[in-house]
């Protein structure tokens, strides 16, 4: 009987202790199980008026175009995350582009002229980083240099005209399937969506992004490499816009120097309706690649019904606008609880 009855408060137990985690859990992503049923409710909005919205073939073309967002968005979310903000990762996007397409034209190979793309990144995170981090400048003010300096380069490169890939089997890199039956811009999103996350939650040196966002000075005080951390966020975040840049040219096989020009606010907007704070010491990467599935979402509505794209903007605003408050509103309620 004693058995039976130890045996029945230790089934009971574990049953209880797996609510509370799952209940842990639920309370952790609340605004990203938001954004994710809202992401469902525009689109069977959409659906209902144009049919071949809920098509496999429309959530396919959704997912391909969002790509490149949701990869920029999660470098762009790091650097949030620490307090600062990003503005240089559009025109790295379009620098990007313009320089791995002169290297093809050069001679190079698809590979060796990805390198090239991508140490563009390299040198303007690492810029970044180092004027945040040694030279003390506001991050708003270094990365609007970058973003200046950046877009100015992408049309000195080749004099602003478009350039064809040369290499016939980029387009590889993007719809190729290193793993069979998942093309690779999916296979990207779903790896760097779980390392990002894994890092923030679960490793220390993730947390530390937390901890230098929420109180630099604290951090420090606690022996935190406030600037190391920083410095690795500006350089992932520019990165990761590189690699977004070569991933839209093996889609359409061409290179634009504008190509990058509105994903910028794109980005910063995606962290935003993903429940991340401009504040920073918030935010996770779930609710990133949510917030720039949200916006393609939109984006591929809007031309589905019909709406002037000149419409696009605003309705991102709004939903921007939307994001803000309801994140305002529920830290108030939490902090008058």
């Amino acid at each position: 009987m004693t058995q039976n009855t130890t045996q029945t408060s230790a089934d009971q137990g574990q049953v209880a202790f797996q609510i509370r985690h799952r209940e842990s859990i639920i309370g952790s992503y609340r605004t990203e199980i938001a954004i994710a049923i809202a992401i469902i409710v525009l689109a069977l909005a959409v659906g209902s008026q144009v049919p071949q919205a809920l098509s496999w073939g429309n959530f396919a073309n959704i997912t391909q175009a969002g790509a490149p967002l949701i990869i920029m968005s999660l470098g762009v979310l790091l650097v949030v995350i620490t307090g600062g903000i990003d503005l240089s990762v559009g025109s790295v996007f379009s620098l990007t582009g313009m320089v791995t397409a002169q290297a093809m034209a050069h001679g190079f190979g698809g590979f060796e002229a990805s390198l090239i793309g991508l140490s563009v990144g390299l040198v303007f995170g690492s810029i970044n980083g180092f004027l945040v981090t040694i030279a003390g400048l506001a991050p708003f003010v270094v990365t609007l240099i970058t973003f200046a300096v950046a877009g100015s380069l992408a049309f000195i490169v080749t004099n602003g005209r478009s350039m064809p890939i040369g290499d016939p089997d980029f387009w590889l890199l993007n719809s190729g399937s290193l793993v069979p039956g998942m093309p690779n811009y999916i296979l990207f999103c779903i790896v760097l969506l779980v390392a990002i996350e894994l890092f923030l939650k679960k490793m220390v040196a993730g947390r530390w992004f937390y901890a230098v966002g929420s109180s630099a000075q604290a951090a420090h005080l606690l022996g935190i490499p406030v600037k190391r951390t920083m410095f690795l966020a500006y350089v992932a975040s520019s990165l990761l816009a590189s690699f977004s840049g070569l991933l839209t040219i093996s889609y359409i096989l061409n290179a634009e120097s504008t190509a990058g020009s509105s994903l910028m606010l794109q980005a910063i907007a995606a962290v935003v309706i993903g429940g991340a704070s401009l504040l920073g010491g918030t935010g996770t990467a779930v609710g990133a690649v949510l917030g720039a599935l949200m916006i393609t979402v939109i984006q591929n509505g809007v031309n589905l019904i019909g709406i002037n794209s000149f419409w696009q903007g605003s309705v991102t605003g709004v939903a921007i606008l939307i994001a803000v408050l309801i994140d305002r509103f529920s830290k108030s309620r939490r902090g008058a609880g």
